[in-house]
């Protein structure tokens, strides 16, 4: 790759602790000037040190000492003067002396520039602590002191924006601790970034208790929040210090440092401040909670630095990595599927459940998902009823999974060989039986479908849909056929990436027999295809994914656009980023290309007339009825020409 990442919607920010010298500002404000150079070095325009860093938090009624108090001026004086040639921003935590009060607060620092201070607004005087003794809370507090010959104004009614890459707010250590925080006002009021500078000593759970706060902050505010907290050189006299770092985005932890380093941590993370955008412009509620009051914006021009990625672009969005998470989202995914059926039964006097078992992915996923709510309901396997439809491709192979696979769950099974009607209906078309083209195809999927719902009228049942989330977005699917039309679509809401992955857990988390297992493991070992076509002896079968692309990068762009709504170019950035090493960036530009002409071309007009389904996982859904509406009309000019000033093979 060789564009850099600020181009393309990240900020780097670096999350910093270091070996803090009691009651030495002067030393501490070098050691913090040489970390914040090596930062902004990397590529960082933010970076963020703990709670009273210039002095050390642990300082107890030294902070009233007036040498201290003096020695702290000069110290963000000559901080300030000694990075003034530095393109990025600086937080430190220092004690300022204004009406007749000492506050502890933030001071945003910029080219030289003291841009503000935030004073902490909760000073916490209970158990370990006794803040109230030495500080005053910074709540309406709004003055103004002298520091090095430049005016800085004390309040928390402020933000730090560098131009066009991110607006800060701060908050302080406690802060973060109360029910509506001001790091909470601070994102109503525009800011998208939260640094938050601690002292917090540590205690046996605290370090999973801040993790926790910070999470869920950065994902109630659609936010980046980056935490720093004290660390080695505190005062051991009556507790510990650990120099915790880390750095979430919109709920999602990016990086944390090392705890208990007896050197300088630099925690950085690239932030993706697009998708941070982008979330706020979706979630109308987050900015109709906007609350009165005007905070004054520091705005200051920074230059984005040249920097590769460094961040790591998970290249299964839908799929965490995480094989905890992965787990969890695969029992919660399957419960999910399973309990909308039994809802959808319940609701319309428990018809029996029509299904065309082909042997694939998909239409074994909801014939699984069907036999497991039929138990839950205390109704027999055999209420489903499924059944095998040969046409003039289907291979032995498939059909005998999908055979195997109804005898082992004991549903109701029996085939309907497709092939004298779909031979009639070609030759009452004039059409040749050797012209495989798009009606050779269509005909044998629609006898499938008219086959199931006369079924399901003759038999007392609905006709259970199998086609999955990626089909629907790329249009992967005939109109008015099982794959885009049903009573009840069951796999609408899940993308094929994680159908893969559900099947899997299925047979690990032993919801059936081994017969089933076995069988179910042998379809994902099977080539994805449509099975429309023949092939002669030896060739390779019809490839879905050689036509379309392949899932797995094609589920990546279903992700952010969905999900975040990026542009081609910042989605083609962060799949380069990915899948480097596996696809070229010509291919991703490939398959991209055809993502964006199918999705926003000329597939809406099959979402648009889509069956019921649940939305499964969080990276959305395509229903017309909840997560997305767009006319049918419309062209993908705009989005391919995004594309057209790029080079494949330079990452740009």
């Amino acid at each position: 790759m060789s564009e850099s990442s600020y181009g393309q919607g990240y900020i780097r920010a670096a999350a910093c602790s270091f070996p803090v010298a009691l009651a030495q500002p002067g030393e501490n404000a070098a050691a913090i000037a040489q970390q914040f150079r090596e930062a902004a070095g990397a590529g960082a325009v933010l970076a963020v040190f703990p709670e009273l860093c210039l002095t050390g938090y642990s300082l107890d009624d030294l902070f009233m000492q007036q040498a201290l108090i003096d020695a702290t001026l000069e110290a963000v004086a000559g901080l300030a003067a000694a990075t003034q040639d530095v393109e990025a921003m600086l937080i430190v935590g220092a004690p300022l002396h204004a009406r007749n009060r000492l506050y502890n607060c933030a001071i945003a620092i910029c080219k030289g520039e003291i841009l503000g201070a935030v004073p902490k607004s909760y000073l916490p005087n209970y158990r370990e602590f006794y803040e109230h003794r030495q500080f005053a809370s910074g709540v309406d507090v709004d003055e103004t002191v002298a520091i090095g010959g430049q005016q800085v104004r004390v309040s928390t009614a402020q933000l730090f924006a560098a131009d066009g890459l991110f607006t800060l707010g701060v908050e302080i250590c406690e802060d973060l601790w109360v029910p509506v925080s001001p790091g909470a006002l601070a994102v109503l009021a525009g800011a998208n970034v939260i640094a938050n500078l601690s002292g917090s000593p540590i205690t046996v759970g605290k370090a999973r208790e801040r993790k926790l706060l910070a999470q869920a902050a950065s994902a109630t505010g659609l936010s980046a929040y980056v935490y720093a907290a004290a660390g080695a050189g505190e005062s051991s006299t009556d507790l510990a210090w650990d120099g915790q770092t880390f750095i979430y985005e919109c709920g999602e932890l990016l990086a944390e440092g090392e705890r208990f380093a007896a050197g300088n941590v630099t925690t950085y993370a690239d932030i993706d401040m697009a998708i941070i955008t982008q979330n706020r412009l979706r979630q109308g509620t987050f900015d109709d909670n906007r609350q009165a009051g005007e905070y004054a914006v520091r705005t200051v021009p920074l230059v984005s630095p040249d920097v590769e990625l460094s961040r790591e672009v998970a290249r299964r969005p839908f799929v965490p990595d995480d094989p905890a998470r992965l787990d969890q989202d695969c029992y919660e995914a399957y419960h999910i599927q399973v309990s909308a059926l039994l809802q959808r039964l319940r609701a319309i006097g428990q018809p029996k459940v029509v299904i065309g078992v082909s042997g694939g992915l998909d239409s074994s996923h909801a014939l699984i998902v069907a036999a497991k709510a039929m138990d839950l309901a205390g109704r027999p396997r055999t209420d489903v009823l499924a059944f095998t439809m040969p046409g003039f491709a289907t291979s032995a192979e498939t059909k005998a999974n999908a055979t195997a696979l109804a005898t082992a769950l004991g549903v109701t099974f029996d085939e309907l060989d497709i092939r004298p009607a779909a031979t009639q209906m070609l030759n009452d078309l004039g059409h040749p039986l050797d012209d495989y083209d798009v009606t050779f195809e269509n005909v044998q999927a629609g006898l499938r479908t008219d086959y199931l719902f006369r079924i399901a009228n003759q038999r007392g049942g609905i006709v259970l849909g199998t086609g999955d989330l990626s089909e629907l977005a790329l249009g992967w699917c005939t109109y008015g056929v099982g794959d885009q039309m049903a009573h009840y679509n069951i796999n609408s809401g899940v993308p094929k990436t994680l159908i893969q992955h559900l099947i899997a857990w299925v047979i690990s988390s032993r919801q059936f027999d081994d017969a089933v297992g076995h069988t179910l493991q042998a379809i994902l070992d099977t080539e994805i295809t449509p099975e429309l076509v023949p092939v002669a002896a030896g060739e390779q079968p019809q490839s879905t994914q050689a036509a379309i692309g392949p899932y797995e990068l094609q589920d990546f762009n279903l992700f952010y656009t969905l999900r975040y709504g990026l542009t081609p170019a910042q989605i083609r950035y962060r799949a380069c980023h990915a899948w480097a090493g596996v696809y070229t960036p010509a291919e991703i530009d490939k398959w991209l290309r055809v993502f964006i002409q199918r999705f926003f071309g000329f597939s809406q007009f099959k979402r648009s007339a889509m069956p019921n389904g649940p939305k499964v996982v969080r990276g959305g859904a395509l229903s017309p009825r909840g997560d997305w509406r767009m006319p049918s009309d419309t062209s993908a000019a705009l989005w391919l020409a995004g594309l057209e000033s790029q080079d494949p093979e330079s990452g740009r």
